[in-house]
């Protein structure tokens, strides 16, 4: 089988630091690759993979001001779908912009919705001659019909297990009023716990008026955007992830990291979260702010090692190429 894996071009795959979809695409076009499929990722030509790499955008436009994302991205669709000829599969993990071009595809293309950035972009999903792949059945929306639910995987390599928990709790992710990170600041300020935040800043106001004012190097630390082995890090050495979200989390890839770390995770009870945690073994779902205090003191009784265990039974990397070569399979022959 020759799999095109269209993967964004915002940064390298996989990403120095940020880069989710980035992060996802490079693990799956490695386990292809290992599992003897004839797979070419396009992608910033800087990109690092087994796989035979192919493409237009000499590095990720978010990382260099010089290039225009717009035009960069739109190129390097154009460049993926005129070879699209040669593949028997192609597997876009773009936003809508490859879909508008659907028609010019010269084989099977399905699509991997990694999130909806607002419903003004539907129109594209909904008139595309794509098949979808949801990665939550919490982040389907009813208006396209979906082949299949692949939930992301992780490096469990990238991710050794911590069997002592530090006294700390950790916040990962985009910094933004979504994310909650404010809250989270609340929580462990009520649970009388540091805190250590890592991610980046997508909202400046927010950082500087809900965030910024609570650093202090001691009870609230701010890393900025970490690279994988810093990740493992403050994951591993943490009590407990917080993650109380403020909106419907499509997936959550820093949840899945840090139980792999074997850290539970208190999160929100919102979005893909109740199909993401496994109440009482990888972390507490809740409400409230009183009700994620009580859970951070009661996370301490969770088993570490079966956090792990359960999460890489779920969210490994190769049952995540698994569920892929399923859904080609099935486009293959149908």
């Amino acid at each position: 089988m020759r799999v095109a894996l269209l993967g964004p071009v915002a940064w390298r795959t996989p990403p120095h630091h940020y880069g989710p979809w980035e992060q996802v695409t490079g693990l799956l076009a490695e386990g292809l690759a290992s599992r003897g499929v004839d797979v070419t990722l396009f992608a910033t030509l800087d990109s690092v993979t087994s796989a035979q790499l192919d493409g237009v955008c000499p590095r990720g436009y978010a990382d260099d001001p010089d290039l225009d994302g717009r035009v960069w991205e739109a190129m390097h669709v154009s460049y993926a779908l005129a070879r699209s000829a040669q593949f028997d599969v192609v597997h876009s993990h773009l936003d809508w912009l490859p879909l508008a071009f659907a028609e010019h595809c010269r084989a099977p293309l399905v699509t991997t919705v990694h999130g909806f950035s607002g419903p003004g972009i539907l129109p594209a999903y909904g008139r595309a001659r794509s098949s979808y792949v949801s990665i939550s059945d919490a982040d389907r929306a009813p208006q396209l019909d979906y082949v299949a639910t692949v939930y992301h995987g992780v490096d469990a390599g990238g991710l050794p297990f911590s069997s002592e928990a530090g006294l700390g709790l950790a916040a990962f992710g985009r910094i933004h009023p979504d994310k909650g990170t404010h809250t989270a600041i609340e929580i462990a300020r009520r649970a009388g716990r540091p805190l250590t935040i890592c991610g980046i800043v997508q909202d400046e106001r927010y950082f500087a008026e809900k965030v910024a004012p609570h650093i202090d190097g001691e009870r609230v630390v701010f890393l900025g955007s970490v690279g994988p082995r810093r990740r493992a890090e403050v994951l591993g050495g943490s009590t407990a992830l917080l993650h109380p979200i403020a909106f419907a989390e499509p997936f959550g890839l820093s949840v899945v990291e840090s139980m792999v770390c074997g850290t539970p995770v208190v999160a929100y009870r919102r979005g893909s979260m109740p199909e993401v945690v496994d109440e009482g073994v990888t972390g507490f779902l809740v409400s409230t702010v009183g009700q994620a205090v009580d859970a951070v003191t009661r996370v301490a009784g969770l088993d570490r090692a079966e956090c792990r265990a359960r999460a890489l039974q779920r969210f490994s990397a190769d049952r995540m190429v698994s569920g892929y070569l399923a859904v080609y399979d099935q486009l293959v022959q149908g």
